[in-house]
């Protein structure tokens, strides 16, 4: 490498400790959801620390946040890295937030060599990247994207039923929602720093993965309408028991999954709620919330299908109502193949040991790569935890993926 990067261990580990310690619950899980208390805090932090940096700071309606180094020629699209640090109800500290102090440290490494970028330099908070508060993830990329425009994002409610526009605004953002849109080619590039959340690297011994493609996901909610009555009053043929149909549909998500040929394929049945929560009276109704996703889109899309006439045949067997609703079934994301080299190109001349891989969750890399040339970069992570208190991943291995962004970083805004 041309120029010798210092990472700073200690800077990071603060930076982590600091965020972790903004959460609803107690240590070691740690719950920030988007626009909560703990959320506005780590938010709070995460300013001071950019402005210590003297990055220029933009927020956008939804909380979106914007910190730019400006480069030498500051009108050409910049360069960008960032993640997400809200985090799902007692889950870990990596998650996302890995990609958020890593592109911190990226920079200040940077600004500590004497790197002048000609293209401006970028870091981005995303804004609800978990769908824990509105049942839909990657809400700030989706939005920046254009896939969620002004409409739909005023119909999003909490499940308190909470407005997502009066949340914002308590939060203390504003603005019109039109304007948060990006134009295709606002970016040279995006790179997402991220641990990986499933097991390869640490089985295969090595500190970096490059991801190639994003996967494909799809969400569905079922709702099931049967006849509720006594537990011993209603005999078992004149039943119409909403949480049966349920566990039925449920292992036919199961089988659809495993059936489409595609090892990639994977299904979760993450919500079932019946109503009405009794143990002397028969379920009258059943919701469910599916998750289906793939890294190509074919087999998802089958397996979409699959559930589809289960659901169907089930329900009409069982004299069961439904109601089936996608969410969403976005496309699966193929890497920018030039970004990817550059990440090689770099583990290489790091002397780092590099898989190229597949993402087989989904990342704000995967509405990014919609506006402009995207690639990520993947950490080890004890056992593949992930969304879990016990989720680690090594500061060795974190320092490794903030070297090989911040080279990045470096070649891509030269």
């Amino acid at each position: 490498m041309a120029m010798e990067l210092t990472i700073s261990r200690a800077a990071i580990t603060a930076d982590l400790d600091d965020i972790a310690a903004c959460s609803e619950s107690p240590p070691p899980g740690v719950t920030r959801v988007v626009y909560g208390e703990a959320d506005l805090r780590a938010r709070a932090y995460l300013r001071g620390r950019c402005r210590e940096l003297g990055l220029q700071l933009r927020e956008d309606a939804l909380g979106n946040l914007f910190a730019r180094w400006p480069g030498a020629e500051p009108a050409l699209p910049a360069v960008a890295s960032g993640s997400h640090i809200d985090a799902i109800p007692s889950s870990g500290r990596y998650d996302g937030t890995v990609g958020v102090v890593g592109a911190l440290e990226a920079l200040s490494a940077l600004r500590r060599a004497g790197h002048q970028p000609r293209r401006s330099l970028e870091l981005l908070l995303f804004t609800a990247e978990e769908p824990t508060r509105f049942g839909i993830g990657c809400l700030g990329s989706r939005a920046l994207a254009g896939v969620l425009g002004p409409d739909q994002l005023r119909a999003l409610r909490d499940p308190a039923g909470r407005s997502l526009d009066e949340l914002r605004a308590a939060a203390g953002f504003a603005g019109p929602f039109d304007a948060v849109r990006l134009d295709p080619g606002h970016y040279a590039a995006f790179v997402e720093l991220h641990i990986e959340q499933g097991p390869v690297l640490e089985a295969e011994g090595l500190p970096i993965g490059v991801v190639r493609a994003i996967a494909a996901p799809a969400t569905m909610r079922l709702r099931l309408a049967g006849q509720g009555g006594h537990a011993g009053a209603v005999l078992m043929l004149e039943r119409r028991d909403a949480l049966l149909a349920g566990a039925e549909i449920a292992l036919a998500v199961e089988h659809a999954a495993l059936a489409t040929g595609s090892p990639n394929t994977v299904a979760t049945t993450g919500i079932f709620q019946i109503e009405p929560g009794a143990v002397n009276a028969i379920p009258s109704a059943a919701t469910l919330e599916i998750d289906v996703r793939d890294v190509a889109a074919e087999p998802r899309d089958h397996a979409l299908a699959a559930i589809r006439a289960a659901t169907e045949a089930i329900c009409g067997r069982r004299h069961v109502s439904h109601q089936l609703e996608l969410l969403n079934a976005d496309p699966p994301a193929t890497c920018d193949p030039a970004v990817v080299e550059a990440i090689v190109t770099v583990c290489d001349g790091l002397g780092l040991p590099r898989q190229i891989m597949v993402s087989r969750a989904y990342h704000d890399s995967l509405f990014m790569a919609r506006l402009c040339p995207t690639a990520m970069i993947f950490i080890p992570c004890r056992g593949g935890v992930s969304h879990r208190p016990d989720e680690y991943a090594d500061p060795d291995h974190i320092c490794q993926g903030v070297a090989v962004l911040a080279h990045t970083l470096a070649r891509l805004s030269a």
